[in-house]
């Protein structure tokens, strides 16, 4: 028998943190030497899941008799603790349980290279994370500090791969940043056709040294954008390529939308505006700021956004762009 409950409003279904409260104010606090699997429990994923056979009633007629149909062909993903109904799975979808990713982060927590930093579920289970910080990170002119992390998005769905992303966190304001490591082919995905077993930990450990370049080469970018300032008409361009591009090619601000008026407010008042004022790494913080801190009607709803959704891409295209305009000025 599978129970399927109503649906909440909020995204965010569980959520733990350490050190200090998180930007969208969400979660339990817990200590900041947590084990990966203490910060399951703590974050409220020690669940398992399961493949479930999908029962059909059949009606009388047409050569059938009356009674139940079953099919191998696809079944239903199944949280164990309450029977919640995840969604559908093919025959070839192989369910891998929180434990076993986050077993992940064992070697590393144990030798000191990394910290659990937060860990939660979104969408009822359908979306849970894991973000550990590497212990590395850089300074820009004024003190303004960003630390490396890596943040593994662990999706149970249909379709959906594992994945393994590079954060960078600025800490004056706690922006993010979620992006492939190194090239293309360099991101570690994994669908759902195989268990987590030795060899796909193994590779999953190349990670950390793809983060570890990831860093070096956003220091690069971050300080090349912190070393070139932008004037007031490119700026107005890059917030209208970003959000209003139909103000293109000769944009006239008093025609921006809303988001494009709260953007430039932001670049001369979010935390820390000062460091590198008037730089185009301050523009590219303007944007992740917004989208972090200001978009959307809840702070769960950002999370998800900024994380994995639509504002995920917007940041990461504010940062291409930004660069594209820093090296033509």
């Amino acid at each position: 028998f599978i129970e399927r409950r109503m649906l909440m409003a909020h995204q965010v279904e569980t959520m733990a943190y350490a050190g200090e409260l998180p930007w969208h104010g969400l979660g339990q606090k817990v200590e900041d030497n947590l084990t990966p699997q203490e910060m399951i429990a703590a974050a409220g994923l020690d669940w398992s899941v399961s493949r479930r056979q999908v029962f059909v009633p059949q009606e009388p007629g047409h050569g059938h008799t009356e009674g139940t149909l079953t099919t191998q062909e696809y079944g239903m993903l199944v949280r164990d603790s309450d029977n919640y109904i995840l969604g559908p799975c093919g025959k070839n979808y192989v369910p891998i349980q929180n434990e076993e990713v986050f077993s992940f982060f064992d070697k590393f927590v144990k030798e000191g290279d990394m910290t659990m930093g937060t860990a939660g579920s979104l969408n009822h289970g359908r979306q849970v994370w894991g973000l550990a910080n590497i212990r590395q990170g850089f300074k820009l002119p004024g003190g303004d500090e960003v630390q490396g992390h890596l943040l593994i998005s662990h999706p149970h769905q249909w379709g959906k791969s594992l994945t393994i992303m590079f954060t960078p966190i600025r800490v004056v304001c706690n922006n993010t940043l979620t992006m492939a490591l190194g090239q293309k082919g360099d991101r570690f995905r994994m669908p759902h056709v195989k268990a987590f077993d030795a060899d796909v930990k193994q590779s999953a450990e190349l990670a950390l040294g793809l983060a570890s370049k990831q860093l070096e080469s956003f220091e690069e970018q971050s300080k090349f954008l912190a070393s070139k300032q932008y004037t007031d008409d490119k700026f107005d361009q890059f917030l209208a390529q970003l959000f209003q591009p139909a103000l293109l090619p000769n944009v006239d601000r008093t025609q921006f939308n809303r988001t494009c008026e709260t953007v430039h407010e932001l670049v001369y008042t979010q935390p820390g505006h000062k460091m590198s004022e008037g730089s185009w790494w301050s523009a590219v913080n303007a944007v992740t700021y917004f989208a972090d801190h200001k978009a959307g009607r809840s702070r769960d709803a950002s999370l998800s956004s900024a994380w994995f959704g639509p504002r995920a891409a917007t940041k990461r295209r504010a940062l291409e762009l930004a660069t594209e305009y820093a090296e033509a000025a």
